[in-house]
């Protein structure tokens, strides 16, 4: 294929469109600024059916935030932006954020021994066992203690028995998480609401507070808070030009994969578009990625009868649903999180703007754009194809079939900017742009 023509083509639709700001509330009041559906371009038609699922299992509160600005805000049953609910396990990344917190000033390391804050015999686990369980044991879920248990929140040093050694075996277990509670406060010196309300809300305008219900310390707020909390994570831990959490370090290895066992997990948060994944309550490694219908970059918070906050750092989107639990629960309701996203998808997908222009002939999709790390090239069912991309100097740097409908193409080692592709299929070639993110 001759390098000019091509790069004369990529001249002609280029012209590289600067990431849109992010938007973020006021940290006092109600205001919020919105933006219409139809102004992103997308499929309006298909937000009543999208209600209808939601309001069909059992949703209290949804919404799906792009650059910040409220898209889409709905509430159900009676509930309104004021009302509040619990946050579940979703809680779980709240905490580790706040464990980030108390690092970067200084009040611990999440490689301490947990010993170092909560003393000898914390556990009945033998002695050097459970000296050798750290802060990051607990934040990974790698303790090795036994989660089957009589009572799996137990905090009790009788419920917390030693199974494996420390870092060898993954397992949700809630009790050493909650623990962390006890850790934060041994190394603050402060209760962990007031660490929050200093540290995070009153940088955010978050509002909240953790409250014990049984030996589990649960996360209570109303749906905009956990909007603003999603909104932080979508800006990694930086609210305006305030950096909340300014170790980048720790806030990377909190939303990647932190361990070799469960590739879907990293500090208490959930990860998508991982090889394989761990689930609750077994021991089975599944194949593919935890969200399949949700974009692979997306990581997530994810709480019991469906607490969800779903950050999509290249679209720019977070999406929030509070409400009990849907016919079918578990503790960590990922097959639900992927019916959301079955229902979403078909209004997000209409997008005709320059850059997100995802449909070209009929022939391929290809989402999100801009992209982070992987880009998937969609064709129909049964076609093949090839895909070939550009610099903006015409030099090739991407070229590779398509053989199956979804086809998760590596742009992880690519430098950000504007890129040119061709995609060929059934004998028709079509052509689109991308805007590759990766640092962003």
């Amino acid at each position: 294929m001759a390098k000019l023509p091509l790069l004369v083509f990529a001249l002609l639709i280029a012209g590289a469109s600067a990431a849109q700001n992010l938007y973020f509330p006021p940290k006092t009041g109600s205001a919020w600024d919105t933006v219409s559906p139809a102004s992103l371009g997308w499929c309006t038609d298909s937000i009543p059916q999208l209600l209808q699922n939601l309001d069909a299992t059992n949703s209290k509160a949804f919404i799906v935030l792009k650059d910040g600005k409220i898209v889409i805000e709905h509430y159900f049953d009676g509930f309104t932006k004021d009302s509040v609910w619990y946050w579940a396990s979703a809680g779980k990344s709240l905490t580790a954020f706040l464990v980030g917190l108390a690092q970067e000033q200084g009040y611990l390391n999440i490689h301490d021994k947990t010993s170092d804050y909560l003393g000898t015999g914390w556990t009945v686990a033998p002695p050097a066992k459970e000296d050798s369980i750290t802060i990051w044991h607990q934040l990974t879920m790698t303790t090795g203690l036994d989660e089957g248990v009589p009572e799996q929140d137990c905090t009790d040093d009788t419920c917390l028995v030693y199974l494996a050694d420390a870092g060898t075996r993954w397992a949700y277990h809630n009790g050493p998480y909650t623990i962390l509670d006890e850790v934060m406060a041994s190394a603050t010196g402060q209760n962990l609401n007031i660490f929050l309300a200093q540290q995070l809300q009153a940088k955010t305008g978050m509002t909240g507070l953790y409250i014990k219900r049984a030996y589990n310390n649960v996360h209570f707020s109303t749906p905009r808070s956990m909007a603003r909390f999603g909104l932080l994570a979508l800006n990694k831990g930086t609210w305006e030009q305030d950096a909340v959490m300014a170790d980048t370090a720790y806030f990377n290895a909190m939303t990647n994969t932190s361990q070799n066992i469960n590739l879907g997990y990293g500090y208490l948060w959930w990860l998508n578009g991982k090889a394989t994944y761990r689930l609750p309550q077994t021991q089975f490694t599944f194949t593919g990625s935890i969200v399949p219908n949700a974009p692979a970059e997306m990581y997530a918070a994810i709480g019991r009868d469906g607490q969800i906050i779903n950050v999509v750092p290249s679209q720019g989107l977070v999406v929030i649903r509070m409400g009990a639990a849907p016919a079918i629960n578990s503790l960590v309701p990922n097959a639900y999180v992927d019916s959301i996203w079955k229902w979403l998808n078909p209004v997000l997908n209409c997008t005709a703007t320059a850059i997100q222009s995802n449909y070209f002939n009929n022939i391929a999709k290809v989402h999100p754009n801009p992209a982070k790390g992987l880009v998937n090239v969609q064709l129909s069912t049964g076609a093949t194809g090839s895909f070939l991309m550009l610099n903006l100097t015409g030099e090739k740097v991407i070229e590779t079939s398509l053989s199956q409908p979804n086809n998760y193409i590596d742009i992880g080692n690519l430098a950000n900017g504007v890129y040119f592709y061709q995609i060929t299929s059934n004998g028709t070639s079509t052509n689109g742009k991308l805007v590759v993110s990766n640092n962003q």
